[in-house]
């Protein structure tokens, strides 16, 4: 079980307000907040966000860099895949591989991809659904 992740961004304002409301969605609780951070936990388990120092904004984050390449979050259902792609939309965030989204992870991984303000790649899945229970 991952206990926590800290993830320095460039601004913190910009951060709160992206994952703020994802978060919310995914039944986080705001866990701890001070002048330079903020965390949000569901369970054991809490993302922090902490705005990096002035001097270390030279080179930027980038995904195919030695580092983190994305977080990816459990869905409780496709159609919680889906309203949140309408409000991701709805905000005016660009979804990633719109030519095969929700199947972009292949045809049984029903998910939707976006950035957030530091281009940090965030997937939400939704659970797999057995093909037999469902009637096709």
């Amino acid at each position: 079980m991952l206990h926590h992740l800290e993830i320095y961004v460039s601004n913190l304002a910009k951060t709160k307000e992206f994952w703020g409301w994802f978060l919310k969605e995914l039944g986080y609780e705001p866990y701890q907040k001070w002048d330079l951070g903020i965390s949000w936990k569901y369970r054991d388990t809490y993302l922090v966000f902490v705005q990096v120092e002035e001097r270390f904004m030279d080179i930027p984050y980038h995904r195919s860099r030695v580092g983190l390449n994305h977080l990816a979050f459990h869905a409780e259902s496709q159609e919680q895949v889906d309203q949140i792609t309408e409000q991701l939309i709805g905000r005016g965030i660009f979804i990633l591989y719109q030519d095969r989204h929700p199947f972009a992870g292949g045809n049984s991984h029903y998910a939707v991809f976006f950035e957030d303000p530091d281009r940090i790649k965030v997937e939400l899945v939704a659970p797999k659904v057995d093909k037999d229970s469902s009637g096709n």
